[in-house]
């Protein structure tokens, strides 16, 4: 893997959000189309094949707009030139929920069974058990969903900009999210919060929201990686897919 350094103590979130609006601000109509469509086929292929490849491409075209080239549409589907890494990466990101997810469900039904008296109606008394058990589940889940976004939260730009493998990716990514721990927190939580407004906003708002998210994780990310020589935007090199067959 590449010898690459990343800062620390780096991140403000809320400049974050406001530098990447600013760099949106003047194609925010063709950022909010790309974001869309990226996330709309991210969501056609079952298990969240795609996602990694859009979310590729849409840090592709967020890099071409910080080197002052305006964005097109066409770039989104460079993100399928980083498919197996991006892949691999997202794979690191949907196991664990979904094994979380099928513990939960055994656990749920445990719970539900145990309610059941010899002739299979449901125990009264136990509805508090139930209900402790999901919003417990509820907690747990959230608290592995923040944890896993926040160490990714880098992988998908560094597999665009450096080539790296998913795995090596998402290594650098968590290490550098370690080291930034507050600031990442902060950019999470400022994102659910924005995120949660959008829904305010007849729930249509939320997607609105989201061209803002990608840019200001793109923020983020340069100032925790910055950019001492031209961005690597071309695929991967084939030695970035050694070990993975």
């Amino acid at each position: 893997m590449q010898n690459i350094e990343f800062k620390t103590g780096v991140i403000r979130p809320i400049e974050c959000f406001r530098e990447g609006w600013e760099l949106i601000k003047p194609y925010y109509w063709i950022m909010f189309a790309i974001t869309i469509v990226g996330m709309l086929i991210a969501g056609v292929v079952p298990f969240a094949i795609l996602m990694g490849a859009m979310y590729c491409g849409i840090y592709f075209v967020l890099f071409r707009l910080s080197e002052g080239k305006p964005p097109d549409f066409g770039d989104l589907f460079k993100g399928f030139n980083y498919f197996l890494p991006a892949l691999i990466a997202t794979l690191i990101f949907i196991i664990p929920i979904v094994v979380f997810t099928l513990v939960s469900w055994f656990s749920m039904m445990g719970v539900m069974f145990s309610m059941m008296d010899k002739g299979g109606r449901p125990d009264p008394s136990m509805i508090f058990t139930l209900y402790g058990v999901m919003i417990g589940e509820g907690l747990v889940f959230g608290i592995i969903i923040s944890c896993i976004h926040a160490f990714i939260i880098f992988t998908y730009p560094l597999i665009v900009e450096h080539g790296l493998t998913g795995i090596e990716a998402f290594k650098l990514s968590a290490r550098a999210a370690w080291s930034n721990l507050s600031g990442v927190i902060g950019l999470i939580l400022c994102q659910f919060g924005l995120y949660l407004i959008g829904m305010l906003a007849c729930v249509v708002g939320a997607y609105f929201t989201l061209p803002l998210m990608f840019a200001a994780v793109f923020v983020a990310y340069r100032k925790v990686f910055p950019s001492f020589n031209a961005p690597n935007l071309a695929p991967p090199p084939p030695t970035a897919y050694e070990g993975l067959s």
